[in-house]
């Protein structure tokens, strides 16, 4: 049996920049294997949201935004993040009328994730609207343009497979509802050649 892994004592935080929509954190904590000292960095953030609409149809209505990071387009579910002083189920309304114009009165929590444990502090919160309807138009940002796309369960699977759909936080929300892949799931990795 292998030893019983323990948290790290966190002895000095210090922020190094603040993005606006998260804080750059170098953070100093003692291993307790070791006794020593070392430094990690911590992206320090609000909790976000995503939300799953499906339509009285059965329709997913997805987004397809620009993402920096990928340098791409990426095919999404509607989220963002949990404004002071909301909770994640009025961020999740407020995102989706925002990003689609529709709404719900039919909202079921389905859990939150780490989005990344490693440097994020922050966790993902799931939540799915049924029976969404139009009820406005988008209100997106200044930095914001968004593309609605509208699936059923099938060709939400068959974008997953493709490799089309790969956002992983709503592959997670998706998960949670549909059965999205076959277990286990096998595709091609481009880069291994045989």
């Amino acid at each position: 049996m292998s030893e019983p892994i323990k948290p790290w004592a966190r002895v000095a935080s210090k922020v190094l920049n603040d993005l606006r929509i998260m804080k750059v954190q170098e953070v100093t904590a003692i291993s307790p294997k070791t006794g020593n000292a070392h430094g990690f960095f911590v992206l320090d953030t609000v909790d976000w949201v995503n939300v799953l609409p499906i339509t009285p149809d059965q329709e997913v209505v997805f987004v397809r935004q620009y993402r920096h990071g990928s340098d791409a387009l990426s095919l999404e579910i509607p989220g963002g993040m949990v404004d002071p002083g909301e909770d994640s189920k009025t961020a999740a309304a407020r995102e989706l009328l925002e990003e689609t114009g529709y709404v719900s009165q039919q909202w079921t929590y389905l859990g939150a994730v780490e989005p990344n444990p490693a440097y994020h502090n922050n966790l993902c919160h799931h939540w799915l609207a049924e029976d969404v309807h139009k009820a406005d138009s988008q209100d997106l940002g200044d930095g914001e343009s968004i593309a609605m796309q509208f699936m059923t369960q099938d060709e939400v699977r068959t974008n997953v497979l493709n490799g089309e759909l790969k956002h992983s936080l709503a592959l997670s929300a998706l998960s949670r509802v549909f059965p999205i892949w076959p277990i286990p799931y096998r595709q091609e990795d481009p880069d291994v050649k045989e």
